[in-house]
């Protein structure tokens, strides 16, 4: 899935390194000279939850759909066990078995379109905790993580980084931590900024929209773009794939799921909806 998120940096040319991963862009700054280890180490991330890479942990969970369990690593298990929770809270909206429209439709052309959504279900997403393997159900099921990988990857690359400050950004999904930074949120209607402002503590932002690759199943025609703001990029992530995904009476039962949540949502008539939980983590946030 392409998130779009633009962020309006200071001094850019000259502090951030920029690396390309998960075929877009990395952005890295203020960790101390360690930007080529995140950058290998959210590499290898990539190498095991890519459907695009053959020889992935997720091709290979792909490959024997309604076969047998696969082994798989701690990083792919701890994704997939994250994913089928947000599945559940999120009713289904977002859902990491998508992969048999996106994958073994629209990509491989395997199965028909009816076939490949009638076989989207996280529930036939069976995890073996005491073995660590994972098995799909029924055959033609797909993993995608297009809608959670992003956020995760930054998350993990956090999470293994340990340092005071820093700030990493991938697509859509960013994180800020230790400092202060002035940020932007670009507008797809007329290509400027939609929002702007500098974080009052650390955040993550995911924005989802379907207005390049129409990659997100859903009923929602209003909506164009949705910002998430949360202390967790993985949520963050997979959050805004399913508030997009959603319809409007949908989103508000599945925002009831995520009290700590914040939401910028810009509609298709140019329109825009912010809780005041999302001017909780900036210290000055401009409309535009």
């Amino acid at each position: 899935m392409i998130l779009i998120l633009l962020f309006l940096l200071i001094n850019f040319l000259f502090a951030e390194r920029v690396f390309y991963l998960m075929g877009t862009y990395l952005i890295l700054d203020e960790l101390r000279g360690k930007e080529v280890a995140v950058y290998k180490y959210m590499k290898k991330l990539e190498e095991k939850l890519s459907h695009f890479i053959p020889d992935s942990e997720i091709s290979r969970i792909n490959e024997n759909a309604g076969i047998k369990p696969v082994k798989v690593s701690k990083e792919t298990y701890e994704i997939l066990k994250i994913s089928k929770e947000i599945a559940e809270k999120t009713y289904g909206y977002f859902d990491p078995t998508v992969g048999s429209y996106t994958v073994n439709f629209k990509m491989k052309k395997l199965i028909s379109e009816k076939k490949a959504k009638s076989l989207i279900n996280f529930k036939d997403l069976i995890l073996f905790p005491e073995e660590r393997k994972v098995f799909l159900r029924k055959k033609y099921m797909a993993l995608d993580l297009g809608g959670i990988g992003k956020g995760f990857a930054v998350q993990k690359a956090y999470e293994y980084i340990k340092t005071e400050k820093g700030f990493i950004a991938l697509a859509g999904d960013m994180k800020v931590w230790g400092h202060k930074r002035k940020l932007a949120v670009y507008n797809p209607i007329n290509g400027k900024i939609l929002a702007e402002g500098v974080n009052k503590k650390d955040l993550c932002l995911s924005t989802s929209g379907n207005y390049f690759r129409k990659h997100i199943l859903g009923k929602s025609k209003r909506v164009l773009q949705i910002t998430v703001a949360h202390e967790n990029c993985t949520v963050a992530d997979a959050l805004a794939t399913a508030l997009f995904a959603s319809p409007e009476k949908e989103r508000e039962k599945i925002l009831k799921n995520f009290p700590e949540a914040a939401v910028l949502i810009l509609y298709t008539d140019g329109s825009l909806f912010v809780n005041g939980k999302f001017r909780d983590f900036f210290e000055y946030l401009i409309l535009y």
